[in-house]
């Protein structure tokens, strides 16, 4: 499996355009963070999803809820379930505006409409407009 492919989280997410992904990440921002959140430096860097099992300090001890449902499931992605979305995909308000969870359904739509090559190609500027671009009442991100 391509890396990119292997980045691509159950959930949607495009672990290999995170700002936290060990590739990505700034002295900068671990700095930042680690003066914000408190955590280690040397744990700041996330090496995707699936790699981790679901487990680094932004997640509850207890893992994630999604990456264990995919497995148990036995799908690839959660667009590939037949109880897709689900609540573990509803979208959240608080935080919303630094964490992208809010684009994960988005994010899985397109994956299962164009597939994941075609998606991997535009996942970056899915991004990048959910965290900049103005949201225009009736558009959704305005072009």
């Amino acid at each position: 499996m391509d890396e990119k492919k292997a980045l691509a989280a159950p959930c949607g997410l495009d672990c290999f355009n995170c700002e936290i992904y060990v590739e990505n990440l700034t002295n900068e921002l671990a700095e930042w963070i680690h003066e914000k959140v408190g955590v280690v430096k040397e744990d700041i860097a996330c090496a995707g999803c699936r790699q981790q099992e679901g487990v680094h300090y932004h997640i509850p001890p207890e893992g994630c809820a999604t990456l264990d449902c995919v497995k148990a499931k036995g799908v690839d992605f959660c667009c590939d379930c037949e109880e897709f979305p689900c609540p573990l995909l509803a979208p959240l308000a608080e935080g919303a505006g630094m964490y992208p969870h809010n684009m994960k359904v988005y994010s899985l739509c397109r994956i299962k409409k164009v597939g994941l090559e075609e998606w991997i190609e535009e996942s970056r500027q899915i991004r990048m407009k959910y965290f900049k671009a103005p949201f225009v009442v009736g558009k959704g991100q305005a072009d």
